[in-house]
């Protein structure tokens, strides 16, 4: 009995490169005994399928259903062409030349397999620290261009040996077309050096590192976005010496234990908690401790939340078993604002006063990739930093947008480019406070235009002059530019996250915007879409004595709402803070707001949150952005005090007012009864949520708008997430945040670009 034969065209679009998707075709075509190819293209991949009508109708319908668990489909398009004598079903070699349009994989944790295989005497690449294979590995960190194909990786130095070519060839086997395929024959190995950069020569460099990490040496760790600074987490004076020689002296320091065991003797992992942890992208995840005290209390001094993260690379798990540690500080491997370093002389010269020791290999990073931090909020696991593991994957908006670059703000910058429908944020660069941190900057966003082959006929900024963001986008030549509101930029991201259109009622709240009148934002309620906004309230201003020196200090703001409320008489209040402030200081920042002598005026309600944090005397001065706020948010959850601090709200001409003068009568009154920290600290979120939801309640009245968004880094706080989305869902609200995306500025680039977008279409109707 005879049968109809046909053959298919299949062109894929999407993640397909990288994660196995081709001998997933291939065994999917030849268990079918189907003939045809496939093969990379700039694309993605062309399939050509053909053989019995019923059974190439039964690929089609498979392929996207048992797709890799690392593929990610965004098309497929089939079209029926003529028959050819085929024979059999062949991959065939990649092509080139044309535009690229496919996505390139993220770094993968290493897999249970090649765990497996990495601890089994029998394998060949037994304690080999680069096994992988096509379901995991580097892949963003290692690649110079796509195709992704070996020739253009950093792997492409290391000619496999026969064995591992062999699997590189067969369809049939984990490793055909892995990449970063190599055993211990042909592949990269690892060296251990002394603090001048000169190697050892031990045997088992890693097992050698582990020693000095349990002596209490810091080592410096080549990983896979870059180097880690580690030291034994046990060991309180490590901790501390690393401390002191970073530069880094209360920010609190990312822990990686060795197991899902271990996370769960330090910390409370619950089920949301437990599958970021584990899952492929490997983020540091904040967690509340348990009490544990073995590790040392000044890895996360003043917190009630650890960081803490797997192992992820083939040399993580070694590391853990040579020296059986149960926790290890796992730093970026910089100075405090400094990129972190990738390259080993480069980490030599930079972190040689740090490290004792270096443990390096000769496997080139060629993307600096610090790891990626998240955090479990309002039932959904947010981005606090995205970077490994969650980069290049884009972000899909809801229509297709012309070629934009996004650059941008001043702190935790990313920069952002649309191609289609879908947009790419860059790494982690961070703070652009010095020319390592520009220079990352510039090669951020050659190398995004370079691997997706879009250069960009728009480019939009923030709108302060200052940023070295902005004057970079200011002197390119050939472009338009797009300047951007901060917070108009914030609320856009928001909106293009989670696909919405027309106009929301936002919430930006954080420490610094630069305002379209000139004043420093940071506490603003927009009536806002793409295309333009309005600011219907705001935190009332208030003077910022010493500009950035009150953001260093935030016992200045303290006095700054104390003379507000009181008058010049505030600092005679009988309270901890005036008897504990230096009165001359304190007086001398009187008189600087009285003569408006370098006191900006600012609605930021980070520098709110700064002022509380002062006032009740958790922190006077800090040592890293946001940490007033982070520790008031800490206090305050150990407390489950119902009360609720008044706020003024207002109107007469122009946007609703937040005004704070009842909240701090409020404070200090409780203050003078000896009220707890802990409380104060809870009826100040309880009276913002409120607050807050009553403002959107008044402007959802006037503008008949029922969706609210909210962004800005004051939102990474969870417990004014979870209070405030509850507040406005019982008054009625279709509430939007941020899980994509950071709240804070790393999501900044996002918005900036949305706005572009719709200006780019309004100029070409």
């Amino acid at each position: 009995m005879g049968f109809v034969k046909i053959r298919k065209e299949i062109r894929v679009t999407g993640l397909v490169q990288g994660v196995g998707f081709r001998p997933y075709v291939y065994r999917l075509a030849t268990d079918r005994n189907l003939e045809g190819n496939i093969s990379n293209t700039v694309s993605g991949v062309t399939i050509e399928v053909q053989g019995p009508l019923e059974l190439v109708e039964e690929f089609v319908s498979r392929l996207p259903q048992e797709a890799p668990a690392l593929a990610r489909i965004t098309s497929v398009a089939v079209r029926e062409i003529p028959c050819k004598p085929d024979g059999q079903f062949e991959i065939l070699p990649s092509l080139v030349g044309a535009r690229a349009d496919t996505l390139i994989s993220t770094d993968v944790a290493v897999c249970a397999d090649c765990l497996r295989e990495l601890f089994d005497p029998a394998d060949r690449r037994y304690l080999y620290p680069f096994i992988n294979c096509t379901n995991c590995g580097p892949r963003f960190s290692i690649v110079r261009g796509i195709p992704y194909d070996r020739a253009l990786t950093s792997m492409a130095v290391f000619a496999m040996c026969e064995e591992c070519r062999a699997e590189y060839e067969d369809p049939r086997n984990r490793r055909f077309h892995a990449q970063p395929n190599a055993c211990w024959k042909c592949g990269p190995h690892m060296e251990l050096w002394d603090a001048l950069g000169r190697a050892l020569g031990v045997h088992d460099p890693i097992r050698a590192a582990a020693e000095r990490l349990w002596s209490g040496q810091i080592v410096a760790i080549k990983g896979l976005g870059g180097f880690h600074l580690s030291v034994d987490a046990t060991n309180a004076a490590a901790v501390e010496r690393l401390r002191e020689r970073k530069r880094r002296f209360e920010k609190p320091l990312a822990v990686m234990v060795p197991s899902l065991d271990a996370a769960g003797r330090f910390c409370h992992v619950d089920e949301q908690g437990r599958m970021a942890l584990s899952n492929w992208q490997r983020p540091i995840v904040l967690l509340p401790k348990t009490g544990d005290g073995t590790i040392a209390d000044s890895v996360a001094p003043h917190q009630t939340d650890l960081g803490i993260f797997l192992p992820y690379t083939p040399m993580h798990h070694l590391l853990f078993a040579a020296g059986k540690f149960s926790a290890l500080v796992m730093t970026s491997g910089n100075l405090s604002e400094e990129p972190i370093a990738i390259e080993n002389r480069e980490a030599v010269e930079r972190l040689g006063g740090i490290g004792d020791a270096f443990l390096v290999h000769n496997r080139e990073i060629l993307r600096r990739c610090d790891d990626s931090v998240v955090r479990s909020t309002a039932r959904r696991l947010r981005q606090i930093r995205r970077s490994r593991g969650y980069v290049p994957a884009p972000v899909p908006l809801r229509e297709k947008v012309p070629a934009i670059l996004a650059v941008g703000g001043e702190l935790k910058n990313t920069v952002c480019l649309m191609r289609g429908n879908e947009a790419f944020l860059s790494q982690h660069i961070g703070d652009l406070e010095n020319a390592a941190a520009f220079d990352f900057f510039c090669e951020a966003v050659e190398h995004l235009s370079r691997i997706l082959e879009v250069k960009p006929a728009i480019i939009a900024h923030d709108l302060h002059p200052e940023y070295l963001s902005t004057r970079w986008a200011l002197a390119q030549e050939g472009v338009k530019l797009v300047g951007v509101q901060h917070h108009h930029a914030h609320i856009a991201a928001c909106m293009a996250e989670n696909h919405l259109d027309g106009r929301v009622i936002g919430l930006a709240l954080d420490g610094t915007g630069y305002g379209t009148d000139g004043q420093i934002w940071g506490g603003e309620a927009l009536l806002a879409d793409y295309g333009e906004f309005g600011r219907a309230g705001q935190f009332a201003y208030l003077a910022l004595p010493g500009g950035a020196a009150a953001i260093r200090e935030p016992w200045r703001m303290a006095v700054s709402y104390l003379r507000e409320a009181y008058g010049d008489d505030c600092l005679d209040l009988n309270i901890p803070f005036t008897r504990k402030i230096a009165r001359r200081k304190a007086e001398f920042v009187c008189r600087m707001i009285a003569q408006r002598i370098n006191s900006p005026l600012t609605s930021s309600c980070g520098r709110l949150f700064d002022a509380v944090a002062a006032l009740i005397g958790i922190r006077h001065e800090v040592s890293y952005e946001g940490q007033a706020a982070i520790e008031l948010e800490m206090v305050a959850r150990n407390s489950n005090d119902t009360g609720a601090y008044p706020f003024e709200l207002s109107r007469q001409d122009g946007p609703w007012q937040i005004g704070a003068r009842p909240l701090i009568e409020a404070v200090v009154d409780d203050l003078k009864r000896g009220v707890s920290v802990e409380t104060i600290g809870r009826r100040f979120h309880n009276g913002l949520e409120e607050t807050l939801a009553r403002l959107a309640c008044r402007l959802g009245e006037e503008s008949e708008l029922t969706r609210v968004c909210l962004s800005g880094g004051t939102f990474q706080n969870a417990l004014l997430l979870d209070g405030l989305t509850g507040n406005l869902q019982q008054g009625g609200f279709e509430v939007f945040t941020h899980s994509q995306v950071p709240a804070n500025d790393g999501g900044l680039s996002l918005g900036q670009a949305a706005i572009a977008a719709r200006f780019a279409r309004a100029e070409s109707k």
